[in-house]
């Protein structure tokens, strides 16, 4: 007999979302199987009994399963089974966790699971917005204590006109890619690429997506109402209020701001050890205590700091509420990269490095969307221990690196050249070598600059900001804070990243730790990220490098383009490759041809780079009776000698040719290996190339 379930549909943007409760994965704490259009995808949320030992955090994981079977494939590889999970799964899990993180209790310690398997997917149906629409009900109609519901919208934009959740043909001319999570009142996550949108223009946009993520609030509270449980009852983790009372009691309110407000990072880490000393020292026969010290003095701090700045408009290191940390930018830090550049603000520094390739060095990009096989930009970023003083070892990149990387990649590409323009891969990696705040948006200083001085011919330089925000006790008591740095992150409710040009917004990223923002606190913080970001580039980037380089470095590989007849590939490559091998050995290129005959040849010696381009020619053109060539003798016969004047391409000079006396053998005259100039006399009777030597 078939399972008993409730199913529930709306129209969303021109396709249905369909919602089955109780069809699969009874066990899970909360399960649906979701569809858009014609992509499904099973999103569960599970949650431990008890809380986890030993922690001072919310534990919360999520997992987007990409199955190639969802598109039809099987993967490649040896085993033909999935791998670990591509950047496109790691940057979807980020985009559900950060809106649903804020959500669920600030003293949860359970843990907490979401996963999402992508079982089919359709192409104009996003699976990652599926996803999370999937993460968020479930969760809502789980037995997890969580503060939703909430929703997800993706907007588009095409000749000025503003698109819902674009299919991806749309996506393909929008000049806007942006993502919004909502709950019922407010904003809780923006996500952003761009081409130069105007602030005004992107605020419209995000309130866009607020209004339909409102209609599929509505659409969940249905669902809610009739198959949500009751939320469980939890362990609440709290520091207990004895110890805060004595706590005040040894470390005075004076003292705490002391200890905090400096604007030196190591000074301030020490100032709170030796607090932490104290009181461990205090309490040493409080055993119940000692787990809380930690949690406690960190809450002190953050209380302090937000008192400050909301209260007293006073910021730990003494900046006004909208001023800049110290600038600096330099470019050619490394003498033998392509491109190198370092920009340093405050305590955060980044350099980034540019290297240039040949096109066919794109990376290619193996996943669910069939319409983005390769990526010719590649923007990876790197957050060693070293750079905030630990010293955890290097494991790879984990999620925050893809993710930061992911955002810079994205504030870039629009002033990027076209490949027609400017025929190579290009590679930037942002070197975190310090830390104190917003490292991503330093990294979009770093990597303009880097790029400029590669000779990318980029349209415009590119800055990036960071905001954040303390809130009071309603919506009206708030501050936003430009550039923040660490402790203001940590302390305060936002992070609110922008990266543009002078003419508009390339990228958003926003992340908040409180129920979302009103669009009061969205507009000032736009506003003041564009004023931020125009002083960067006028006083800061451009002085040093105010345009793109004209020439490349002597150490980057030149490409030429030619184009030949695409008939005359086949000529070119030679069977088995023989012919173009043996022209990459001979002239130290490296020789990419397209389907459409365009020809990209590669190297760093001119001369070398002008050898494999006249070969080229050479194979693809007929021999002009008349014209001189030189050829290498490779066969001697009684009637004469071949030459090779390309690989693959021979022609006869016959006895008589040789010489204007007679010749009676043709080793009289010619060795083999010889490289001789001849006159081309055209084609003799059996259809070979006659050359002249006696003529040249």
């Amino acid at each position: 007999m078939a399972k008993e379930f409730k199913r529930f549909e709306m129209e969303l943007a021109g396709r249905t979302l369909r919602i089955d409760v109780g069809r699969v994965a009874a066990q899970a704490n909360g399960a649906v199987l979701i569809q858009y259009g014609d992509t499904v995808i099973l999103s569960t949320a599970t949650a431990s009994e008890k809380p986890r030992d030993g922690i001072d955090f919310f534990p919360l994981s999520v997992d987007f399963e990409e199955k190639m079977y969802s598109v039809g494939k099987i993967p490649g590889g040896f085993n033909k089974r999935e791998g670990k999970p591509s950047e496109n799964s790691v940057l979807t899990c980020r985009v559900i966790d950060r809106p649903m993180r804020p959500l669920f209790p600030k003293d949860y310690r359970n843990d907490v699971y979401l996963d999402n398997l992508v079982l089919c997917v359709d192409q104009d149906a996003s699976p990652e917005l599926t996803a999370m629409l999937g993460s968020a009900i479930s969760t809502c109609i789980s037995d997890i204590p969580f503060a939703g519901p909430c929703a997800m919208t993706q907007v588009g934009l095409i000749d000025g006109e503003f698109i819902i959740n674009p299919t991806n043909a749309q996506k393909e001319v929008s000049r806007l890619a942006l993502t919004v999570a909502s709950t019922r009142e407010k904003v809780i996550m923006i996500e952003a690429g761009a081409k130069e949108i105007p602030e005004a223009q992107m605020i419209d946009a995000i309130y866009k997506a607020h209004d339909v993520n409102q209609e599929i609030i509505a659409f969940f509270d249905k669902i809610i109402a009739e198959c949500g449980k009751e939320k469980k009852e939890y362990e609440h983790y709290t520091v207990p209020e004895e110890l805060n009372q004595k706590m005040y009691e040894l470390v005075p309110a004076e003292a705490m701001e002391e200890a905090v407000f400096t604007d030196d990072k190591q000074t301030r880490d020490a100032n709170i050890r030796e607090i932490k000393d104290k009181l461990e020292e205090a309490f040493a026969e409080n055993e119940e205590w000692l787990p809380f010290i930690d949690d406690a003095v960190y809450q002190y701090q953050k209380k302090t700091v937000r008192k400050m700045i909301l209260k007293d408009h006073k910021r730990p290191d003494g900046r006004a509420i909208n001023q800049i940390r110290p600038l600096a930018a330099e470019v050619d830090l490394l003498p033998r990269a392509h491109g190198s550049a370092m920009f340093t603000r405050g305590q955060t520094q980044i350099c980034t490095v540019t290297t240039l390739a040949p096109a066919s060095d794109a990376q290619r990009v193996e996943g669910l969307n069939e319409f983005v096989t390769s990526k010719r930009y590649m923007h990876h970023y790197n957050f060693p221990s070293y750079s905030v003083g630990e010293t955890k070892p290097s494991r790879g990149p984990g999620r925050r690196e893809i993710g930061h990387g992911a955002l810079a990649e994205r504030a870039l590409l629009p002033v990027l050249p076209s490949i027609e323009d400017f025929p190579y891969a290009i590679r930037a990696v942002s070197e975190t070598f310090e830390s104190n705040g917003s490292t991503s948006q330093a990294s979009v200083c770093a990597s303009t600059m880097s790029l400029m001085a590669a000779g990318v011919p980029i349209s415009k330089h590119v800055a990036g900001i960071s905001c954040g925000l303390v809130t009071g006790e309603t919506d009206d008591d708030y501050i936003v804070l430009t550039d923040i740095q660490g402790l203001e992150d940590f302390f305060g409710d936002m992070d609110f990243k922008v990266a543009g040009t002078h003419d508009g917004i390339t990228a958003i990223q926003m992340d908040i730790k409180i129920h979302g923002l009103t669009r009061p606190i969205v507009e000032e913080a736009i506003a003041r990220t564009k004023e931020a970001r125009e002083y960067i580039i006028n006083e800061v980037i451009a002085p040093v490098i105010p345009e793109p380089r004209k020439e490349l470095s002597i150490y980057a590989p030149k490409i030429k383009m030619i184009q030949i007849d695409p008939d005359k590939i086949g000529d070119v490559v030679g069977k088995q490759g023989k012919v173009i091998n043996q022209i990459i050995v001979d002239t130290g290129t490296r020789i990419d041809i397209q389907e459409d005959g365009r020809v990209s040849i590669c190297g760093t010696d001119p001369e070398g780079i002008q050898k494999a381009i006249d070969t080229v020619t050479m194979i693809v053109s007929d021999f002009e009776e008349g014209r001189i060539y030189t050829g290498k003798v490779v066969s001697i016969k009684e009637f004469g000698a071949f030459l090779e004047f390309a690989p693959g391409k021979e022609g006869l000079v016959h006895i008589s040719k040789l010489d204007k006396k007679r010749v009676n053998r043709v080793e009289d005259v010619l060795t083999l290996g010889d490289v001789i100039k001849v006159k081309c006399l055209g084609k003799d009777k059996m259809g070979r190339v006659s050359f002249s030597k006696k003529d040249a």
